[in-house]
């Protein structure tokens, strides 16, 4: 902070400066005898408004982060690229398809004894078929 007698960075001297903040010009009041304002309130109004855009600055920013990932993940799921996001139906199906494999090694297993009683009987057949001869 400068120093009295010195320039402030806007280039008024720092002690007018000063002065300036607390008293009311009567050439800054409102003709139509609204509230007087004063270069202080002026620039704490600017001030908050600077600091106001700054959060709205950040916010927008966070907003667009937030819609780009929505966005992305939607695309990526309505690609097929990536997997499903109901999980419950994921597990769904797996059991599903345990059970079809259980029952399909089932059947295998039965048509394996089938065709191994049929060979025997064929065995046999030609076995006695032999004998006779």
């Amino acid at each position: 902070m400068p120093r009295p007698g010195q320039r402030s960075p806007a280039g008024q001297p720092q002690a007018r400066l000063c002065r300036r903040h607390h008293r009311v010009d009567p050439a800054d009041q409102d003709p139509a005898g609204a509230t007087p304002v004063s270069r202080a309130s002026l620039q704490a109004d600017l001030a908050n408004a600077q600091a106001r855009n700054t959060r709205l600055i950040a916010r927008i920013q966070q907003l667009e982060t937030r819609l780009s990932e929505a966005l992305g993940e939607q695309a990526w799921r309505e690609s097929g690229l990536g997997g499903p996001a109901d999980v419950e139906e994921l597990q769904r199906m797996i059991t599903r398809l345990e059970q079809q494999a259980i029952d399909l090694t089932a059947s295998l297993e039965e048509r394996g004894a089938e065709l191994e009683a049929a060979r025997e009987a064929n065995r046999l057949l030609t076995r006695a078929l032999n004998q006779r001869e």
